[in-house]
C-alpha cells in the first residue's frame, strides 16, 4: 500500500514497457527480467496484464474518473436524472404498501 508522500517511479518509453512485456511473455522469468532492467515484479505483471487487457500501454492522464463534474451535465441530463428519480421514489413507495 502507498504511504503518504511516497515517490513513484515512472518508466515514460512505451519501447521499454513493450519489450520488457514481450520478453516476459515469451518465457523470460519475471525475477530476471526485474533484476535485468530494475523494474518490480509485481510492475512486469501489470504491464502485462494492461497490455493484454487494452491492447496499449499508454498512461491515460486525461482519463476521466468517477463523478462527472457539475460543468459536464447539461439541462437535459438533469431532467433525465430527475426523471430517474421519479420513477424509483414512485417503485419505492409501491413496494412499502406492499407490506
Amino acid at each position: 500500500m502507498a504511504s503518504k508522500g511516497q515517490k513513484f517511479k515512472k518508466y515514460l518509453s512505451e519501447e521499454l514497457k513493450k519489450e520488457v512485456v514481450n520478453q516476459y511473455v515469451s518465457g523470460v522469468s519475471s525475477t530476471f527480467l526485474a533484476k535485468e532492467y530494475g523494474i518490480p515484479k509485481g510492475t512486469i505483471k501489470t504491464w502485462e496484464g494492461k497490455l493484454r487487457k487494452t491492447g496499449s500501454l499508454a498512461n491515460d492522464i486525461f482519463k476521466k474518473r468517477g463523478r462527472s463534474k457539475e460543468s459536464d451535465l447539461t439541462k437535459e441530463d438533469y431532467k433525465e436524472r430527475y426523471e430517474i428519480l421519479k420513477k424509483y421514489r414512485a417503485f419505492l413507495k409501491v413496494q412499502r404498501e406492499r407490506k
